[in-house]
């Protein structure tokens, strides 16, 4: 499925735009963004597809009570470290085009995709970021957070390039960092933003 020169159509509630969810962990904002998607009559995307690295990610099964197609595509383990991550992305690949997938929200999916995958998806491929980049980026973001005794944090959506949590901002989400905040703490307030903004950011690309 080539993407060069192609422009996402404009999605309705009648003709939704097909979007796959990346995940590698519990699901909660894929959960935030299937229940905005099933309770807006008027939303122009719908959750084609969820798709885990591993097995045992908890989101899995959330999406399944959604009645959301999920599948797990494993890692390959049998060959060199750039071979298993060429394979798995060639069967990511496969899977979306089965299911005629239109655009990619990664969504705590913990795997860094290569410059291949997203040249091939760019720009239709996004993600959430629990602080306000470009500070903070990497898996440890509220330790991070709180080990610079900065007083604000937040989320960030942005355009998925080839690097780190390195791609172009379209929106972010402030929330106060308080004294007595441990990671837990600060996750939490975070995460309330992060499942409203996402699927905000999801309706305006659509439309």
């Amino acid at each position: 499925m080539s993407r060069q020169n192609w422009t996402l159509r404009q999605g309705s509630s009648a003709d939704p735009i097909r979007c796959a969810v990346f995940i590698s962990g519990s699901g909660s904002g894929m959960e935030a963004m299937l229940t905005h998607q099933k309770s807006n009559i008027h939303c122009g995307h719908t959750t084609a597809v969820v798709i885990s690295d591993r097995h045992d990610a908890l989101g899995l099964e959330k999406a399944r009570n959604f009645g959301i197609p999920a599948k797990t595509v494993p890692v390959p383990s049998d060959t060199n470290r750039e071979e298993r991550r060429r394979l798995h992305e060639h069967s990511i690949q496969s899977l979306l085009e089965e299911m005629e997938v239109e655009l990619i929200l990664l969504s705590g999916y913990m795997r860094l995709l290569s410059a291949s995958f997203v040249e091939r998806w760019a720009p239709y491929l996004l993600n959430i970021h629990p602080s306000l980049l470009p500070a903070f980026p990497g898996a440890h973001a509220h330790r991070d957070v709180l080990a610079s005794s900065v007083d604000v944090s937040g989320c960030t959506v942005h355009f998925v390039d080839a690097g780190m949590d390195t791609g172009a901002i379209i929106a972010q989400r402030r929330v106060p960092v308080f004294s007595d905040d441990d990671e837990h703490s600060l996750a939490a307030r975070v995460q309330l933003e992060e499942h409203q903004l996402y699927p905000e950011v999801v309706d305006r690309l659509v439309k």
